[in-house]
């Protein structure tokens, strides 16, 4: 599950991508326009920026923009920066393995099993949507993430 912080990560750099080229947005008016706690979101555009999605400038002009085009920066990377692994469960999980207390053998175990299978699908679909697609969708535009249309297509054949 998304967490807040994923949320509001996702909605501030929705704000900033919305930005006209060399713009840049304080703090507090993103955080004013998404109503999101300025405190909090410092936190997360600080994580962010360490992640090298968004730059920051001090003084007079500055504020935060996007470090890279709206079209490199994927939403599954994102995600993992704030939330971390996208797996529903942390012995399905790629990066952050960990096995279940009550498992006798992860690889027999039908949960992992399935629960890998979704956060495949998972990541399918957000390791392939850049910020550029998630905004049109925002905006209400039909856009579907290229495994997802690929996948739309071969289900409707």
């Amino acid at each position: 599950m998304l967490t807040k912080k994923g949320k509001y990560g996702l909605k501030a750099l929705v704000d900033l991508a919305q930005l006209n080229p060399g713009e840049t947005a304080f703090i507090t008016d993103i955080a004013t326009r998404n109503n999101i706690p300025k405190k909090f979101l410092d936190a997360i555009l600080l994580e962010l920026r360490n992640a090298g999605m968004l730059r920051s400038k001090k003084g007079p002009g500055g504020g935060y923009s996007l470090a890279r085009p709206a079209s490199e920066i994927r939403i599954g990377h994102v995600i993992r920066t704030l939330d971390g692994p996208l797996a529903p469960i942390r012995c399905a999980s790629r990066t952050a393995f960990e096995a279940c207390e009550d498992c006798a053998d992860p690889e027999t175990c039908t949960v992992r099993r399935s629960m890998a299978d979704v956060r495949d699908a998972i990541s399918s679909i957000l390791d392939n949507m850049t910020l550029t697609q998630f905004v049109e969708n925002e905006q209400g535009q039909a856009v579907a993430a290229p495994a997802v249309a690929s996948r739309q297509a071969v289900h409707s054949a």
